[in-house]
């Protein structure tokens, strides 16, 4: 069967809190605390103001981005998304799936470009891909992410012109 991206329905809910948590757990990625709850995951990932996505195949949520823009009023213009991907889904080309998704679905909303804001620089695999899909690193914040195991390092600030 196919993958279907689709806008989250509240059906997809467990499903994205899996694949959150999971994500979350390994603290080497993103900034949400290992320890965040569902209810935490809920008022951030499919908080009103954006647009989150269900990645599903077989009925099953595999994937999962939001879009927002990435500030309010005057900055409203370019967007910023997040992207997971659950564990057993990877080798899939899924990231690359989502990321298109997201494009188009920011280009038919009227943004201008997409930046994300805090991409860890030792998330190798992610930094790849955003640089195959047209993202270029316009900013480090030095020692930003408190990572796990590596103590403190780099984050990006990546942009696409839309």
């Amino acid at each position: 069967m196919a993958i279907e991206i689709r806008k989250a329905r509240p059906a997809d809910y467990d499903g994205i809190w899996e694949i959150f948590s999971t994500v979350i757990k390994s603290g080497d990625t993103y900034a949400f605390d290992p320890a965040t709850t569902r209810e935490g995951m809920m008022e951030y990932w499919l908080t009103p103001g954006m647009e989150t996505f269900a990645a599903v195949e077989d009925g099953k949520v595999i994937g999962t981005y939001y879009l927002k823009p990435n500030q309010v009023g005057l900055g409203n213009h370019t967007g910023n998304c997040g992207y997971m991907v659950h564990p057993g889904a990877r080798g899939k080309g899924l990231g690359a799936m989502l990321c298109g998704h997201s494009i188009a679905t920011a280009k038919a909303a009227g943004y201008l470009g997409i930046q994300f804001n805090f991409v860890v620089s030792t998330n190798a695999t992610a930094v790849k891909l955003w640089q195959k899909l047209g993202f270029t690193i316009i900013g480090t914040t030095p020692n930003g992410f408190r990572h796990q195991q590596l103590g403190l390092v780099d984050t990006y600030i990546m942009y696409q012109a839309l």
